[in-house]
């Protein structure tokens, strides 16, 4: 299984961010560009982890990733300034992940060297210190919120099942294996309140779903395909979701749930760093970009709503623009 270290691909105010210092001819040449809108920029820093990226309002940005020091650095745009890298502490086995279910509210997570989930929290004047909500997990955590106060939080066991812990609103209900054998960080995503659909790659390299409808959790069932990476998945509206993930051919595939039924899975091909003939071109609908280490992937084809979308799960993150 290939686990992708990526970067995000950021578009918001023209900003970008990427997960390894460059060079100086590439400084040179971003700092040159920093104020054009939509050009890269450098927000420096030293980190070792993709970032991770998430909004609780409007012109807002919250961003993290670890340090040299396995601790937590966050960097936050307010609207017309990025505020300096500090320092959240903690020492962490894998990168945080992050979600906001109200207005200057943010919730981190992360494994740490013991393998226990770890926690830190801003409610909107300062930030808590790290709480451990146990557990012995192999993955980097996943987090979705499908309401006010409701956290679900994901992460593959050491029996390659995924396990589950959530909060309600006054406190974490206990750890609960949610079955399966997968290879791949989950992905977890909520299209309404009390629904969550989470999915997995397993160990026949196949797309795995699972899904809770707010009474119980339906069984795992295969959607099929052949895939090598961690999964990202979006909704962009009620009872539609759209799941990406990149194939044998190296190439990103693409399958959604129109409301109705499962579409059969679109190949959304990439510039890579293979030969340009390996790339196929769809010039109409959305265009999705994914920002890999190895290589920035710009694929088009597809079609989707209104607007902007930015994808952002487990070892992918992916940005979305109408083309």
């Amino acid at each position: 299984m290939v686990r992708f270290t990526t970067l995000v691909g950021l578009l918001a105010h023209g900003l970008a961010l990427v997960t390894a210092a460059p060079s100086p001819a590439e400084s040179s040449k971003l700092e040159s560009r920093a104020t054009v809108p939509g050009r890269w920029e450098s927000l420096g820093g030293v980190i070792t982890s993709p970032p991770d990226v998430v909004s609780w309002g409007s012109n807002r940005l919250d961003v993290f990733a670890l340090g040299t020091d396995s601790a937590v650095w966050h960097r936050w745009w307010d609207g017309s300034r990025w505020g300096g890298w500090e320092s959240l502490g903690g020492i962490l086995h894998t990168p945080p992940v992050s979600v906001s279910w109200a207005k200057n509210r943010i919730d981190l997570f992360a494994q740490g060297t013991d393998s226990a989930l770890w926690h830190r929290w801003w409610d909107g004047s300062r930030w808590g210190g790290w709480e451990s909500l146990g557990g012995t997990i192999q993955s980097t955590p996943s987090v979705v919120s499908w309401g006010a106060n409701r956290l679900d939080v994901f992460a593959v066991g050491t029996d390659s099942a995924v396990w589950h812990r959530w909060w309600d609103g006054s406190r974490w209900g206990g750890w609960e294996s949610l079955g399966g054998v997968v290879k791949s960080v989950p992905s977890a995503v909520s299209w309404g309140p009390n629904r969550i659909d989470l999915f997995s790659v397993g160990t026949d390299h196949a797309l795995w779903h699972k899904w809770w409808d707010g009474t119980r959790w339906g069984g795992w069932e295969s959607l099929g395909g052949v895939l090598q990476s961690d999964t990202a998945s979006v909704s962009w509206g009620p009872n539609r979701i759209d799941v990406f993930a990149v194939g044998t051919d190296h190439a990103l595939w693409h399958k959604w749930w129109d409301g109705s039924r499962w579409a059969v899975g679109s190949r959304l091909v990439a510039r890579s760093s293979r030969p340009p003939s390996s790339c196929l071109t769809k010039p109409t609908g959305w265009t999705f970009m994914l920002l890999a280490q190895t290589a920035r992937c710009g694929i088009a084809g597809g079609t989707g709503p209104r607007g902007s979308l930015g994808v952002r799960q487990g070892n992918i993150a992916c940005e979305a623009r109408r083309g």
